[in-house]
């Protein structure tokens, strides 16, 4: 399965609103636990079964706790059984489709 998730807290106290030190702890969890993943600006995506995945979410969660009075999870997953590499290969797929479509001159 894959899974986006962003979490981060509020009620931070700081003045600025910024949560870099809370997602940099939850990240920190993603990138300890050896799973597949990745970070944007606005989520980190992993891949793996259902329970590895799903426990790092909430440890990554966990870490976020210390850093406010309350905290926001937003998560969005694709469980497809059967299927890995997906991370990746959901990109290459959607990049071949684009560059076809360039070559063809439109959308089908």
């Amino acid at each position: 399965m894959l899974v986006a998730f962003s979490v981060a807290p509020s009620g931070t106290g700081r003045a600025d609103g910024s949560v870099h030190d809370a997602v940099a702890a939850a990240v920190r969890v993603v990138r300890d636990s050896g799973l597949p993943h990745r970070t944007t600006s606005m989520f980190t995506e992993m891949e793996g079964e259902w329970d590895d995945v799903f426990d790092v979410v909430k440890r990554a969660t966990d870490a976020v706790a210390p850093y406010g009075s309350r905290i926001s999870l937003v998560l969005k997953a694709d469980i497809r059984p059967g299927h890995t590499g997906e991370l990746d290969g959901k990109i290459e797929r959607l990049e071949a489709a684009v560059a076809r479509q360039e070559v063809e001159g439109g959308l089908e």
